[in-house]
């Protein structure tokens, strides 16, 4: 059976790691322009990025050629609204209005994501995440959005990452604001980021044009059998919500149980009311998850598993995670799954032949793929978008590490399809018959 007819084969970004114009048009800097320096490696910023937001007509046809059936990008909350009055800027709007105009011109599904990480500067200096009138500022935001693309969008993602950007950000000092808080304080942030999600798909239902189908994008890294008899303690162990990355209170399911079920850890979360449960638990219309990895039940064993196949992050390479995450997220929350993000991290460089040739991304994606293909023969999954359509600001680490499909040349930021590339294009094209 394999893949739908109408699976979403796609590629995701997000604003602040391709758009650049970081100072145009009326943006106003967010977290990541006003509070990196020294935190980044080599200092680099996104304030050019990719110079998506003087190009973006360019990438969407180079898209199109792809043969892309969805894109997922993110709107830079920043970028549409000014102040904490809620001043919208139309030129930053009308950005976003182009983009999805060039998407339905190009056949290509336009996926939505509201918060991919780039905080407003003006929010953070009035509390930010730890001021309880977060929600409604959110929730403004998102009805501006919300009112200028509808029309042409129907999938929305309320939040990317909320286990990574939450903690990472205001728990152990990894990405602005850098902060280090524990208790009472921390609970309100993570609590803050939920209502803010639940404020987002109320709004979204209340003013969407057309009938729109809302998630977020989650992470999983499932725990992997290697033995049949292993699959079962596999799917408890990985939703046992131990602490990810040795974070507090971080664990991934924490999140995703109180989104869907309502069930929300007060240790994590704080005490909640019933109408602020109900609030964060509205129905979802898919499960979005980003899933680059998994770990294995039996842990790899650093004596006799050296060597072991790994990205340019450190990142171990399992394809199985894409049979057993789709597999085991589908078992527990009973909805249809999204790859919101997979792909390979790599060190990639123009060769001398004028092409970048990237052989162990091209084995990533048929192993994965293939392991996908699995999946969607035993549980619905909607689509994939590979991460990234281009080489971009990878957060802290800069732009040495390079996940795109595209190599971007960051002095002129012209585009190259790398092998993979032209790999994907084809896997899409055949609707991944023959992997």
């Amino acid at each position: 059976m394999g893949f739908s007819k109408d699976f979403l084969w796609g590629a995701a970004t997000a604003a602040y790691q391709i758009e650049g114009a970081a100072f145009e048009d009326g943006r106003v800097p967010s977290t990541w322009d006003a509070m990196t320096q020294g935190h980044v490696r080599h200092n680099e910023t996104g304030t050019y990025a990719c110079d998506h937001y003087h190009r973006m007509k360019e990438d969407v046809a180079a898209m199109k050629k792809m043969g892309l059936k969805c894109y997922r990008f993110s709107v830079a909350w920043p970028r549409v609204i000014s102040d904490v009055e809620g001043t919208v800027n139309q030129k930053g709007l009308d950005f976003y209005r182009s983009l999805v105009d060039e998407l339905e011109a190009a056949g290509i599904e336009p996926l939505v994501t509201l918060f991919h990480w780039d905080l407003p500067m003006w929010a953070y200096e009035h509390g930010g995440w730890l001021n309880d009138d977060i929600a409604d500022w959110f929730a403004h935001y998102v009805e501006v959005v919300v009112d200028a693309l509808s029309d042409k969008v129907r999938y929305w993602l309320t939040i990317n990452e909320p286990v990574c950007f939450g903690p990472v950000s205001w728990q152990v000092a990894v990405h602005p604001p850098f902060m280090r808080l524990s208790g009472a304080p921390l609970q309100k942030v993570m609590k803050n980021i939920l209502l803010s999600h639940g404020r987002a798909v109320e709004v979204i239902r209340e003013r969407a044009a057309l009938p729109p189908l809302v998630g977020l994008a989650t992470t999983c890294s499932p725990v992997l059998p290697a033995l049949k008899e292993e699959e079962e303690p596999s799917y408890n162990k990985t939703f046992s919500n131990e602490s990810a990355e040795g974070l507090p209170h971080a664990g991934e399911y924490h999140w995703a149980d109180a989104i869907v079920f309502g069930d929300v850890d007060e240790k994590t979360f704080g005490k909640v009311t019933e109408e602020e449960r109900a609030l964060i638990s509205q129905p979802l219309d898919f499960f979005g998850v980003n899933i680059y990895s998994g770990d294995r039940f039996t842990p790899l064993d650093p004596e006799k598993d050296r060597g072991y196949p790994r990205n340019a992050c450190g990142w171990p390479i399992e394809p199985e995670a894409l049979y057993w995450g789709p597999k085991f997220l589908y078992r527990r929350y009973n909805l249809p799954i999204l790859i919101t993000e997979n792909g390979f991290a790599g060190i990639d460089f123009l060769m001398s032949d004028g092409k970048v040739h990237d052989p162990q991304h091209i084995d990533f994606l048929k192993k994965y793929l293939h392991e996908l293909k699995r999946a969607a023969d035993e549980v619905p999954v909607l689509g994939y978008c590979h991460w990234s359509l281009m080489d971009n600001m990878e957060w802290c680490d800069g732009y040495d590490t390079r996940f795109g499909l595209w190599f971007v040349n960051y002095t002129t930021c012209e585009r190259i399809w790398k092998d993979s590339a032209y790999f994907y294009a084809d896997v899409i094209k055949t609707n991944g018959e023959e992997l």
